[in-house]
């Protein structure tokens, strides 16, 4: 049985070997690298799955401050959702899942910052309420499929129709 920890007390190099598996050793080239750029990742929302039992990391969420910024110039920050990893071997099991339900239970309910990923909308918007919708507009430093940028926002939250995303910087 899988237990969720924070990521920080987990050895980073032990989570670069679980995203290598997951994602392969050419990861950084991809986009979502490029949209969290010189950010260092929320701590406190990001979230490692352990078996207990045998010290061994099974899983791991990261999230990062990122900002999609209007036309104007205004930002509007956002938590990127990302990478969710599962070592291949225990994929399958529900401990995706169960990470992201941790993640979502840290949010705060009252007034959460948008959340923004690039992942299977089947999965991520039957499971936890993120979808496209809205995200048609939105440009990102690389390429990206967009039916795969993912947005989950509380009704109080107006997003802009179009938009860059990418680092949270001031």
């Amino acid at each position: 049985m899988a237990s969720i920890i924070p990521l920080a007390e987990i050895d980073p190099q032990l989570v670069e070997a679980l995203l290598d598996s997951a994602f392969g050793t050419d990861r950084h080239d991809r986009t979502a690298y490029k949209l969290r750029d010189g950010m260092d990742m929320l701590e406190g929302l990001s979230l490692a799955a352990v078996d207990q039992e045998k010290h061994e990391l099974l899983g791991s969420i990261q999230c990062w401050p990122i900002a999609l910024t209007d036309e104007e110039g205004r930002k509007h920050p956002m938590i990127m959702v990302g990478p969710v990893a599962v070592y291949p071997d225990f994929q399958r099991e529900g401990i995706g899942r169960m990470m992201m339900a941790a993640l979502l239970k840290e949010i705060h309910a009252d007034d959460p910052l948008p959340l923004v990923m690039i992942g299977d909308p089947e999965y991520y918007g039957r499971f936890f309420d993120f979808t496209a919708e809205g995200t048609g507009g939105w440009t990102l430093p690389g390429p990206w499929e967009p039916s795969r940028l993912l947005v989950r926002s509380n009704a109080k939250n107006a997003l802009p129709e179009t938009g860059k995303l990418g680092p949270w910087t001031r």
